[in-house]
């Protein structure tokens, strides 16, 4: 199972949408406070549709309270990060693997950054554009892991509703 770590995270509509893609992929989604909205905001909510009760999440008062409740985490974590010298692609994503996302506004701390620039990485993306958004830049990351454990365990063929394939 993928973790997914959003640290301090203050969209609600963009929680919601990361817990929804937790929810198709299995994955955790743990929240680190300070949060800028309240865990049951209805943005949250409505970007989840129905699956927010379905999802595996957890809330924690600090990053230290996330560290001590997950003592692995620190071996296995990646830090998504627009100033980050590895691509998201290149890392190699084990099941238990962490990945943690900063804030809308401000990303991860540089302190937690510069200790850690092995396991810092970023999507590659025009000079222009200061950084994605952050729902977006979970489901590439978080499939690219996915992808790397083969999709084990998931459905990777669809069938048409009405029609048949054409051979």
């Amino acid at each position: 199972m993928i973790n997914i770590v959003l640290l301090e995270p203050e969209m609600p509509a963009n929680t919601g949408n990361i817990g929804r893609s937790c929810v198709a992929t299995g994955a955790r989604l743990h929240l680190i406070e300070p949060m800028g909205f309240l865990i049951n905001d209805k943005m949250i909510k409505r970007a989840g549709l129905d699956y927010w009760d379905d999802l595996d999440v957890t809330v924690y008062d600090c990053l230290e309270d996330f560290y001590e409740k997950n003592p692995e985490a620190p071996l296995k974590m990646y830090f998504a990060t627009t100033k980050g010298k590895h691509i998201y692609s290149d890392a190699s994503y084990e099941e238990d693997s962490y990945i943690m996302f900063g804030k809308e506004s401000a990303g991860i701390p540089e302190e937690i950054l510069s200790e850690n620039p092995d396991k810092c990485i970023r999507i590659p993306m025009l000079s222009e554009i200061r950084s994605l958004n952050l729902s977006n830049s979970v489901a590439i990351v978080l499939y690219e892991a996915l992808r790397q454990l083969d999709f084990k365990g998931f459905e990777t063929e669809g069938e048409l509703h009405r029609l048949t394939w054409k051979k």
